[in-house]
Formats: C-alpha cells, structure tokens, sequence
C-alpha cells in the first residue's frame, strides 16, 4: 500500500444511562431476558476450529446460583499444545501482516460493540458476572470500546518514533512481534480486561493463548464471537476454557513461550514469575511479564475535607461497594480524622444501610452478587472476625445468604487498631475498613497509610488545604499507581488515567497506553550507509 495512513482518532465512547423508558433499556432488558431463557455451550476454539472435549462445567449467575446459563468444554494440557501448534501456524502471516490491516480488525471489534454486539457483550456480564446495568456498561461496553481504539492509537504513535539519521546514512526502529506465543490469563471481574489482554499484544503482531477466568466465560466467550465477525483470522488468539493449575504450567514449560499478561492475584503472578525463572534455560527468549495483581486501596481524608462529607461519603459509598466490592481499584480502608468523621458517620451509615442489593435485572438494585461460593465464604470469615474483635466493630452491613444467589450485605468496620487485619489484607469483597485518627495526626497517618499495606494500586486523598495535598502526593508517591485528588479511587478510564501499581499490585505497565503495547514487541535498529567508505584510513593517519 503506497500510502502514509493515520487511524481515526480515539475517543473514549459515550455511557449509555439505561433511564427507565430510555430506547437503550428496552434493548438490554430484551437482551437479558432472551439470554437467560437459553442455554449455550461453549467450546475450545484453536486455529479457528471448535474443539468440545466432552468434559463439561457450568457457568451460573452468581445473584442466582442455580440458573445455569452455559456449559464450557474443559480443556486439558492436550488442547494447550494443539493450541501453542496453531499460533505457531499463525505467528508468520499474522506479524508480517501490515500493522494497520491488524488495527482495522479491532477498530472494527469496537464498532460492532458500540452497535449491534453491545447489549450481548452487557448482558452476558450483567447475568454471568452479577454486574448491574451501569457497571456491565461501563465495562463491557464502554471500556473494552475505549481498549480497542485507544490501542490502536498507540500502536500508530509507536510505529511513528523514529530515531535521528546523519547525513548519508537512513536509521530506522522496527517494533517485531515477539518469537512465540503470548498467554493471557483474565480474571473474573472486567469483561473489558479480559478482552484487552489477549488483543493488545495480538495488535501489534503477536499470538496468543487466552484462557478466560471460568466465572467470566460466558461474556469471554461474546467477546471472543465478537473478535470473529471482525475478522481476527484462524490460530491468532485461542480461546482456552478451564482450570488455570491444569492448562498454565504446560504453556509456561513450552520453550516458544514468549509472554504472559495477566491479571489475577499477587500469590499466583508470583508462582508463575518463579516458574518462568526455572525455565529460562529452554526458552528461545527472556519471556515478557507484565501483570496486574492485588489492591488494598485507600481513601484518606484530611481536616480540611470538613466540608466536602457529603462528597466524601458518597466517594467511599462509590468507590467501595460498587460491584460488590470487586474491583482492583475498589477502596477498601478508609482513614478519616475525627472531625470528618463526626460530619460523615451519620450520612455515610445512613446511605450504606440504605443500599438495595439483589437480582442484577431489577434496575432498581445498587449491587448485585459475590462472584462464587468460596469469596461468598472468605468474606462471611472476615465480617465474623471483626464482630468477635475487641478493636473493631462492625457498624453497618454484615449481613449474608447463600440461599439463592452469593449475597453479602455492604458492611463498614470500624478498626480502633490500624494494623487490623482487615485494613491490611486483600479481600475483594463489599467490605470497608474505617480508621480515625486524630486531627493533629496527620503527617503520622501519611506514614501509617504507606506502610501499611503490601499493595499500590489506587488511593485518594480528601482535602481542600492545597499544602495537605501536595504533602500526600509527595508521601504516598509510591503507595498508588493511580493517585486521586477529592475523587473516588476507582474509574480510571483508557487514554486519561493509564492504570496499574507496583510494590505487590503488580509491574506497573499501565493498561491503556503505549507503555503497555511496547512491552509485546522486540526492537530492531536499522542502519542503512547509502554510499559506504572505501578507505580504511582516517584523517589522523595522514
């Protein structure tokens, strides 16, 4: 193609509102409701082909555990092989492949999803992951929309930077896939990553074994239909359903592997790092890990944030209970003054006892379910612990029934002890730890929130003294990777807030930017001399 082209220009797409009598609502309702009244089965898909295996497991939605909404085919290291052996196929049409005809393919994946694939790709996560009508918006829709385009962005600024030539000679970077395959493991909680971890290295000329979180297979399963219709071709991305202990290590022992993308937990991103390192030996390559694991995220407020406590409570109220709690980025202790927190307790109590939780097709619901039976378990511990605790105390919420759907009531703990252990430990659940502290206490709470967790992923700080702010930014410069300033620490949208932390939440590569796309190509500097010396002495000889 004799032509110098640039992508349309990103843009990050509109959030449908789904306001009752709206045309959209309409259209999801109908969705859902035809989705639930089916049963799908999903296979193995590798090298283009469907592959059933016969061993089947099913996919519940978690506000109704004994609706079965799907079947999926179990694959097993077998599959893992016949799917490295059809990337391989792929590797060399697919990176040699003109990066924009790759790029049309998810430009065209975003538009099939802000058009006719959006209330599948929102209904599946709605019902499959127990998201509400905003949250399965926001994610499925609108964020893997934003991934793609966005991406694809980058990728063109990427392709562009290049380097300074002398007079005479032409030096070019070239970005090449990396030798081997990429495998992307997705957790259960964002549709849109799970769709973003596979894609992103497929983009830039890469080809991937994706294995879905099993409960998030039914919209992975969508999103994979959706990459199909735009055209992906056969072998670039294989869908693995399954058990990460049974495919993982057969794929990480392969010598053609070449990266893994991941998001899940810091103990298993660890695993497989330690795994990695043991194999170095066999591989062709130093294999790429990019991950983004656990949070204990944080919202601390100073005095001066006295009079924003109605802001500050709905930030927390927001930032975490939406979705049950089970974001990364979801704010999970709370450190508030006591003067703010004479101002918030009421309002704050008052809102989180008022929250409606339940079916996520009542429109009316603020929350739906946990994910599955053994978070259901881990968080019921927890709300125990602190009731039994002599320095904490439950204050609202705590609550739970596994009748029919995993339902855990949005609870707030008081913890008189900062090292408690609900302040410190992951719990990925609707549950918030609140610490007050002294008003004149302040610069010691900086240091009291920075050391107390393993974790930097997100933190806010509330406060209208301009001092205190640039004092937390200054002190917490390396407790979050995603800082907020009188916002909750949730929300980070593709091409504004590029997300990802370090210390024990992960590498730090920043979703949604070009730091990210770099990570899957190899560099090659290109020197061309066009009319060479023909003399081997220099001037100094003479």
């Amino acid at each position: 193609m004799n032509a110098i082209v640039s992508v349309p220009p990103p843009r990050n797409e509109p959030v449908l509102d789904y306001a009752p009598g709206s045309p959209e609502r309409a259209r999801l309702e109908a969705e859902v409701g035809r989705m639930a009244g089916e049963q799908i089965e999903i296979p193995c898909v590798i090298g283009g082909q469907r592959v059933t295996t016969g061993k089947l497991r099913p996919v519940v939605m978690p506000h109704a555990h004994g609706h079965v909404l799907a079947r999926f085919h179990v694959a097993s290291p077998a599959e893992v092989d016949r799917a490295a052996d059809a990337a391989r196929a792929a590797w060399g049409d697919w990176q040699s492949m003109r990066w924009e005809a790759r790029a049309a393919i998810f430009l065209r994946a975003a538009e099939l999803i802000a058009g006719p694939r959006r209330m599948a790709l929102n209904a599946s996560t709605m019902l499959g992951q127990s998201k509400t009508c905003h949250q399965a918006e926001i994610d499925a829709a609108c964020e893997l929309i934003d991934f793609f385009r966005f991406n694809v962005g980058f990728a063109q600024r990427l392709y562009g930077e290049q380097p300074e030539s002398a007079p005479g000679v032409w030096n070019q970077i070239e970005l090449r896939a990396l030798e081997g395959f990429v495998l992307a493991l997705t957790p259960f909680n964002f549709t849109a990553i799970g769709g973003n971890l596979p894609c992103a290295p497929a983009l830039m000329g890469n080809v991937v074994l994706w294995k879905p979180a099993e409960s998030q297979m039914l919209s992975a399963y969508y999103t994979y239909l959706v990459l199909e219709e735009a055209g992906l071709p056969p072998g670039v991305i294989n869908f693995l359903p399954g058990s990460g202990a049974e495919l993982v290590p057969p794929a990480i022992d392969r010598p053609d592997f070449a990266g893994l993308h991941f998001t899940g937990s810091t103990e298993v991103f660890r695993d497989l790092w330690r795994r990695t390192g043991e194999n170095l030996d066999r591989y062709r390559n130093y294999p790429r890990i990019v991950g983004e694991t656990g949070g204990k995220d944080f919202i601390l407020a100073h005095p001066s944030a006295e009079g924003d406590a109605e802001a500050l409570a709905t930030a927390i109220v927001r930032g975490g209970f939406e979705y049950q709690g089970q974001k990364c980025s979801a704010a999970s202790r709370v450190y508030l003054p006591a003067s703010v927190w004479k101002r918030v307790q009421g309002p704050l109590c008052d809102t989180i006892a008022g929250l409606r939780m339940g079916d996520v097709r009542d429109f009316k619901n603020f929350m739906g379910a946990v994910i599955k039976q053994n978070a259901f378990d881990k968080h019921a511990a927890a709300i125990a612990e602190a009731r039994s605790s002599t320095g904490a105390r439950v204050l609202v919420g705590g609550e739970t029934d596994a009748t029919t759907g995993w339902f855990v009531r949005p609870t707030l703990i008081q913890a008189d002890d900062p090292d408690f252990r609900t302040m410190r430990d992951e719990l990925f659940g609707p549950i918030v730890t609140l610490h007050v502290y002294p008003d004149a206490k302040w610069k010691e709470t900086l240091a009291l929130v920075d050391r107390t967790s393993p974790y930097a992923l997100t933190g806010a700080v509330w406060a209208r003294d301009r001092r205190a702010i640039e004092e937390a930014k200054a002190s917490l410069s390396h407790a979050a990777g995603n800082f907020y300033i009188n916002d909750k620490p949730t929300g980070a949208v593709v091409g504004q807030q590029p997300f990802g932390g370090a210390r024990a939440s992960g590498t730090d590569d920043k979703a949604g930017s070009a730091q990210n796309l770099l990570r899957w190509t190899a560099t090659r500097t290109i020197k061309e001399t066009f009319v060479p010396p023909v003399d081997h002495r220099y001037p100094y000889m003479g």
